[in-house]
C-alpha cells in the first residue's frame, strides 16, 4: 500500500491513528483489518512472477498485484507501514522484526553504498550503542555532542544518529539545528520515546525516523517490531535489505501494531499527564536527588535516588521491574544494570547514565496508586548521611537539554 504523503496538521494525528491503513476496508465489505498469515501465494504465471521479481531486485519497489512470498511483502504488514508513514508524515515506512533489525538494515543499506562511518550522539539505547561501537556490521563510529556533529562529518560518513528524547536520560536535541549541521548526510532520529504524537522528526529535517515498535506503537507489551519511516527512495533500499536478510515483521505482529496505533494518541497523552504529576512529586521528595523529564513531555521519567536504586527496584509491587517501555502498565528499571549494561562504564557515566539513575515508563494506572507504590519503594532511609547533607539545595528537576 502506498502512503498518502499529503501534509497534515498536528491535530489530525488522532484521526490518522484511527483511520490510516484502513481506507479501503469499507469497499472490501470489512470493518476490522484482516490478518493474512500466508507465507506463500499461488501463481500460475511464472513468466509474470519472474518479471515482478526482476523489477523488485532492480528497484526495491513493492511489487504490484498479488503477493509473491512472505519475505518479500505481506498485506497486513503493508497496512501498518502505510499507517505509520502517515503518522510520521513521510513518503513510506518499512517494518522489521525488531527495532534493532530496523537499525541494522539502515546501516547495511548505507554500507552497500561504500559509506561506513557514523556520527552519533550519546546516549542512545544500549544495544544501538553497542551495535555501533562493536563494529558488528563494519561501522566506524565517532561519538560527539550535538554541537560537534558538523566537524565530525567526513566524506565517508553514512549517517548521523541521535535519539531525542534519549534513552535513558531523556536528553533532547534541537533537531532542526542538527539536521542543518548534517548537510547532505542523512539524519536518523530514534523517535521511540516521543512517538509521532509528540514530535515528527521529518518536519525538522530528519530523513530517517526509527521506532522500536515494540514500545508505544504496540503499547501492550505483547509484540516485537521495528520500523523506519523515510522517503520512498530509501524505503526501496530497505526493502531489498529486508528481503535478502530476512528480518521481516510477522503478519500477526503487523496486525497488533496497526491496532495499537488506533489508541496511540489517547495512551500517550493520558500516560504523559500522569508522568508530569509524578515528576512534580518526585522533584519535591527529599529522597530524590534529580529528576529528568523532557520539554516535549511524554510518559518516560528518569530520576536519581538518594536511597539505593536497587532497593527501590526490589520494593515496587504495582510497578513492574522490567526492561522495555511504552506499555499500558508501568515499568521501572536500573539502566546501568540492564538496558545500558553493555555500554562501557566510562561511556555510561560521560553520557549521564549514573549508577543512581532509574528509568520509569509510566502506564495508565491511577496516579495515586502509582505514587503510593513509589513512595513505599523509595523507603524512609537515605543512602548515607553525607549524601543527605544539603539535599534540598541540590535537588532539582532537570529538563532535557534543548
Amino acid at each position: 500500500m502506498d502512503a498518502d504523503t499529503t501534509p497534515v496538521d498536528a491535530e489530525a494525528v488522532d484521526t490518522l491513528a484511527v483511520h490510516a491503513g484502513r481506507e479501503d476496508l469499507a469497499a472490501l465489505g470489512l470493518h476490522a483489518p484482516p490478518i493474512d498469515l500466508s507465507t506463500t501465494y499461488p501463481s500460475y504465471d511464472s513468466r509474470g512472477e519472474a518479471a515482478r521479481i526482476d523489477a523488485f531486485a532492480a528497484t526495491g519497489e513493492a511489487p504490484e498485484g498479488p503477493p509473491v512470498y512472505g519475505r518479500l511483502g505481506n498485506p497486513t504488514v503493508a497496512r501498518f507501514e502505510a499507517a505509520l508513514a502517515r503518522l510520521e508524515d513521510t513518503e513510506a515506512a518499512v517494518a522489521f522484526a525488531s527495532g534493532m533489525a530496523a537499525l541494522s538494515a539502515v546501516l547495511l543499506a548505507q554500507h552497500a553504498t561504500g559509506l561506513r562511518h557514523v556520527v552519533a550522539v550519546r546516549p542512545l539505547y544500549g544495544c544501538s550503542d553497542h551495535l555501533l561501537t562493536a563494529g558488528l556490521l563494519g561501522s566506524e563510529v565517532t561519538w560527539t555532542d550535538p554541537a560537534g556533529v558538523a566537524d565530525a562529518i567526513r566524506p565517508d560518513t553514512a549517517l548521523v544518529m541521535v535519539e531525542s528524547p534519549a534513552n535513558p536520560t531523556l536528553a533532547e536535541v534541537d533537531l532542526e539545528a542538527l539536521a542543518e549541521a548534517c548537510g547532505t548526510v542523512p539524519l536518523l532520529v530514534d523517535n521511540t520515546f516521543a512517538t509521532p504524537v509528540l514530535q515528527r522528526p521529518a518536519h525538522s529535517g530528519a530523513r530517517l525516523v526509527l521506532h522500536s515498535a515494540t514500545k508505544y506503537l504496540g503499547g501492550h507489551g505483547d509484540v516485537l517490531g521495528g520500523v523506519v519511516a523515510c522517503d520512498e527512495a530509501f524505503a526501496r533500499r530497505l526493502r531489498q535489505i529486508r528481503f535478502a536478510t530476512g528480518g521481516v515483521l510477522h503478519p500477526l505482529a503487523g496486525y497488533l501494531l496497526l491496532r495499537g496505533l488506533a489508541t496511540l494518541p489517547v495512551r500517550v497523552r493520558a500516560a504523559s499527564a500522569t508522568a508530569a504529576e509524578l515528576v512534580a512529586r518526585l522533584a519535591a521528595d527529599p529522597r530524590v536527588l534529580r529528576v529528568h523529564y523532557p520539554k516535549v513531555g511524554g510518559a518516560m521519567v528518569a530520576f536519581e535516588t538518594l536511597t539505593d536504586p536497587h532497593d527501590v527496584i526490589a520494593r515496587v509491587r504495582l510497578i513492574t521491574p522490567a526492561v522495555s517501555l511504552g506499555s499500558v502498565d508501568s515499568l521501572i528499571q536500573h539502566p546501568a544494570s540492564i538496558s545500558h549494561r553493555i555500554v562501557p562504564e566510562d561511556d555510561r557515566a560521560s553520557s549521564g547514565v549514573s549508577d543512581r539513575l532509574l528509568r520509569m515508563s509510566v502506564g495508565l494506572e491511577d496516579v495515586e496508586d502509582l505514587w503510593r507504590d513509589l513512595d513505599r519503594a523509595l523507603g524512609s532511609e537515605l543512602s548515607t548521611p553525607a549524601l543527605h547533607t544539603g539535599v534540598h539545595a541540590s535537588r532539582e528537576v532537570r529538563l532535557a537539554d534543548a
